[in-house]
């Protein structure tokens, strides 16, 4: 079949050069005219179908980075399968009266856009995209369809994927094992025994995707089911599989697809070519799309600049001037319709609170385009005094106010329509906001995280830094408006032309800077990496802090006072040790006692004319004198009491009861999630005092906490990245990874060894990874320099292949400026050319772990996108609490809990498919019990 295929198809590139889109344009047409309200231009003609189609269309030619596409239309209602049972697609209606007129207008807008257009006679378009899919996988190429239909989940494997435009979302086989309960290759089987009642396709009565997957699972495949379906136990089952046996077989036929077809084009030909601007422009305002005509002038205007070789202009500075207050209902409906038609809108939220669960939302702003940009007061009180934020303006106000719970109603159906983007920056605190009042926001795209995945550790993603690298100044900032110091709560009580100024122009800025950098994404080929992994983790961010989870207030007491009574300890001890009472926290005196009245060698001072007290020089002052070590613990027990156990109650959420972590999303310069008010992912869990704090996390009554962790994460990716044959081994074979690297490395038997020699090797293998020193090394194990140098080494000769990488991956760094992650990710490194030497050292350690912990970063935010999905499909009701490093936190209900933790674990060790495939297994471990201390 496969040599069919190319013959039929053939290939003009070498292997793996080419990215095939195959877009499925009768999908698309009844997807659009389905989604957009009844449309007609001039002369009567309906246009609907056609206007949402070619805004579809043009926004998969703006986002994708494929360099050959093609949309594959039916060509009729009849087909070959229709010669195989005259009841196929028998039950199907005409198309709607206003649809039929709108087919030509359709396959016009694809060739409008220049991309080529095939259709068959006798063939429906899901067989010719099977053909070209083949083929172009054959070849060594990557191949996504553009398309939802279940039918097509047949062909994902190696080299193809799908991906539903509505939903935006890769299906892989991942996905497919959820939609159908087996992988690609046993779809066909599965979809002969359920049949399709949308297509005619009898199948077996009774039969439902659960059973068949079991069967074909049980099985192997249908002929096998059905020449063995005596021996099921179930007589029912039995019974109807026999009867129907003709009827099972006759079904794979039909849904089978064809994937020889003589096509009429060869994939060559599909090379992306940029559209003519005079024949779009024309058909444009053939069928009056102004909206997209404005888009298109303005793109086609800034690309003729660009070919032209002029200098690239820098945007506009916003027209505060031009912005709108929007005060009654008949003013925000004409808003929401023009962003209805125009299918995008950059929104700003604003909330009387930085924290997006509390407070309440003061008004929202929309911007359609540069400069036309509208804010919608909602609880603004303009003089009338903040605290109590009430629903209509103060008395004398000069402006009017619509009713908060009908502006909501007027713009809920535009904020969750699936067929207009909406546009923020750090969108996940506008959702959040919107949430709380019943609007789930979607879709969505955010302007700082296109920022993070273009430049993530370069530079900040906060909107003023980035208006200063990309956008004109901006003219008014909130401090304008509140006044400097003030909190944001203060805006509802501001002025409303400030107040709408600075609203709006947030909504225009985070639309200049979406139009700004997001086509990026396609020429740096970064794009994947932001829609399939930073642009879906956002909702489920959203429903994670929604979550919260509990904590035991009572416990939290109970350790406060446990942990001041022995930090009193400490104090006495130290005390005692030093001669007199002086202020431990003070680096100034502390200083003075080890290295003026202690004599402790090594003192050195900075600049303000005090000692250097941090952990590094207590802990190697440890060895020469007791002090310091108790100064490490009273510091310790210190934080814990100050940052956990007392401070965690303050930020228990009064309406929740549950604590509501902020995980931000465009931080950390290696992809990782990072946790502040409160900080639950620096929780030291090392130490005794610091599991302690983690009993106080609680499930609710007749709930579980489940923890799911993946093991040893970052040395089994080490082993892959590196290529360290031994290691995988042993992570493949399920051997303890640390008793064979200090076989190998120090020479002796793994049975009967020294666990203090085990636990030399576990440092080595986990300091390695993160660029450790001899003199680190030493410290970590409380052994002289020399004999951690000689460590290293001896670890470097047995497994020559981590210093390559090493090296490798410093060189990749220097001569780009950033390392990748197995999924493409950028982790950018500045400094790593450094002249000082310290900071250049320090960058090229980074570097190193850099590729490391970026790819564990996306793993586990594949993992998060998955599970999800994954609960719902099997019907169970688990919250996703927190995201902790290489934990996942879950609250389950007891009878569910064995099934969850088995499926989350199931999901955490797929995530990397379909997109990498790793030789060395993941491995992810459950845990479960009433507290988080005790379920991990």
């Amino acid at each position: 079949m496969a040599q069919a295929s190319r013959a039929t198809a053939p290939a003009d590139s070498p292997a793996g050069q080419r990215h095939l889109y195959l877009i499925d344009g009768s999908g698309f047409l009844f997807r659009a005219f389905h989604a957009l309200p009844p449309l007609t231009r001039g002369d009567g003609t309906p246009v609907n179908a056609v206007l949402g189609f070619a805004t579809m269309l043009m926004k998969l030619l703006n986002e994708t980075d494929a360099d050959h596409i093609v949309v594959i239309f039916d060509a009729g209602h009849r087909s070959f399968r229709n010669d195989m049972f005259q009841g196929y697609k028998a039950h199907r209606p005409e198309p709607p009266s206003e649809l039929a007129p709108q087919f030509k207008l359709v396959r016009e807008a694809a060739r409008a856009s220049n991309v080529p257009v095939v259709e068959m006679e006798g063939f429906e378009a899901d067989d010719i995209i099977a053909t070209f899919a083949l083929a172009a996988a054959a070849n060594g190429d990557d191949v996504t369809i553009v398309s939802s239909d279940k039918d097509l989940m047949q062909l994902v494997g190696d080299g193809i994927r799908m991906l539903d435009p509505m939903k935006n979302r890769v299906i892989g086989p991942d996905e497919v094992r959820e939609k159908f309960g087996v992988g690609p290759e046993k779809v066909i089987d599965v979809q002969a025994l359920i049949g399709d009642s949308v297509d005619n396709v009898p199948g077996v009565p009774g039969i439902g995707v659960k059973t068949a997957a079991e069967l074909i699972q049980t099985y192997g495949d249908l002929d096998t089911l059905l020449a063995r379906a005596g021996e099921i136990k179930q007589p029912k089952r039995r019974e109807t599989l026999i009867q129907h046996a003709g009827q099972a077989r006759l079904s794979r036929d039909l849904v089978r697809l064809k994937r020889d077809v003589s096509v009429p084009a060869a994939i060559a030909e599909f090379r992306r070519r940029e559209p003519d601007a005079e024949t779009l422009l024309a058909f444009l305002r053939e069928n009056q799309f102004r909206s997209l005509i404005t888009r298109v002038e303005t793109a086609l205007g800034r690309a003729g600049a660009e070919r032209q070789d002029r200098p690239p202009q820098r945007p506009a500075a916003p027209r505060p001037d031009s912005y709108v207050l929007v005060e009654d209902e008949a003013a925000l409906s004409d808003w929401v319709q023009r962003a209805s038609k125009q299918g995008s809108v950059a929104i700003a939220v604003k909330n009387s609170a930085t924290d997006a669960m509390r407070g309440q939302l003061i008004g929202i702003s929309l911007a359609l385009a540069d400069g036309e940009a509208c804010y919608v007061p909602l609880r603004h009180t303009a003089g009338g005094g903040q605290a109590s934020l009430d629903l209509v303006p103060a008395p004398g106000a000069n402006f009017r106010q619509i009713e908060f719970d009908s502006a909501l109603a007027i713009l809920k159906p535009i904020l969750e329509d699936p067929a207009v983007l909406k546009v923020g920056h750090n969108i996940k605190f506008d959702a959040l906001v919107l949430a709380r009042h019943g609007i789930a926001l979607a879709p969505i795209d955010d302007a700082m995280l296109v920022s993070y995945v273009l430049q993530g550790g370069a530079h900040g993603h906060e909107m003023d830094e980035l208006i200063g690298l990309h956008l004109t100044p901006r003219r008014t900032k909130l401090s304008d408006v509140v006044g400097s110091g003030k909190s944001l709560i203060h805006f509802a009580d501001a002025p409303i032309e400030k107040a709408r100024d600075c609203a709006a122009e947030d909504a225009d800025v985070c639309g200049a800077l979406h139009r700004k950098l997001k086509n990026r994404l396609v020429e740096e080929r970064l794009l994947t990496v932001y829609e399939t992994i930073e642009r879906p983790l956002v909702p489920v961010i959203v429903e994670m802090e929604r979550a919260g989870i509990k904590v035991d207030v009572g416990e939290l007491r109970r350790l406060s006072a446990e942990f001041g009574k022995r930090i009193a300890e400490l104090e006495g001890e130290i005390f005692a040790m030093a001669g007199h009472e002086f202020n431990i926290g003070s680096p100034k005196q502390l200083g003075e006692v080890l290295f003026e009245e202690l004599n402790l060698p090594g003192g050195k001072k900075g600049k303000t004319g005090a000692y250097a007290t941090g952990a590094d020089i207590l802990e190697a002052l440890a060895a020469e004198h007791p002090l310091p070590r108790k100064v490490l613990d009273w510091r310790q027990i210190a934080k814990l009491k100050n940052t956990y156990a007392d401070a965690l109650v303050e930020t228990i959420n009064p309406e929740t009861g549950r604590v509501h972590t902020n995980l931000a999303l465009a931080v950390a310069s290696t992809g990782r999630l990072s946790s502040n008010e409160p900080n639950l992912q620096n929780i030291p869990i090392r130490t005794e005092e610091g599991r302690k704090i983690r009993r106080a996390f609680i499930a609710e009554e007749g709930w579980t906490l489940l923890s799911v962790d993946y093991s040893q994460i970052e040395l089994r990716l080490a082993a892959e990245m590196a290529g360290i044959e031994p290691l995988k081994e042993a992570f493949r074979a399920g051997i303890d990874i640390h008793a064979l690297t200090a076989s190998q490395v120090f020479g002796i038997p793994v049975h009967g060894m020294d666990p203090m020699v085990r636990r030399r090797a576990k440092a080595i293998n986990f300091g390695i990874i993160y660029g450790i020193s001899a003199f680190g090394l030493a410290q970590q194990l409380g052994i002289p320099q020399a004999e951690a140098g000689a460590y290293i080494k001896a670890y470097f000769e047995r497994y020559p292949g981590i210093r390559d990488y090493m090296e490798r991956t410093k060189k990749t760094a220097r001569e780009r400026g950033y390392v990748t992650t197995l999924f493409g990710r950028r982790c950018h490194v500045p400094g790593i050319n450094d002249r000082n030497p310290a900071r250049r050292n320090f960058m090229e350690r980074a570097a190193i772990n850099a590729p490391l912990q970026g790819t564990a970063a996306d793993i586990i935010k594949r993992a998060m996108i998955r599970v999800p999905p994954a609960l719902r499909e099997a019907g169970l009701k688990a919250r996703m609490l927190l995201q902790v490093h290489d934990e996942l936190l879950f609250e389950v209900p007891h009878a569910e809990i064995s099934e969850t933790a088995e499926l989350v674990r199931q999901v955490m060790e797929r995530a990397p498919l379909p997109a990498v495939r790793l030789l060395v297994p993941l491995v992810a471990e459950a845990g479960w019990a009433q507290n988080w201390a005790e379920a991990h």
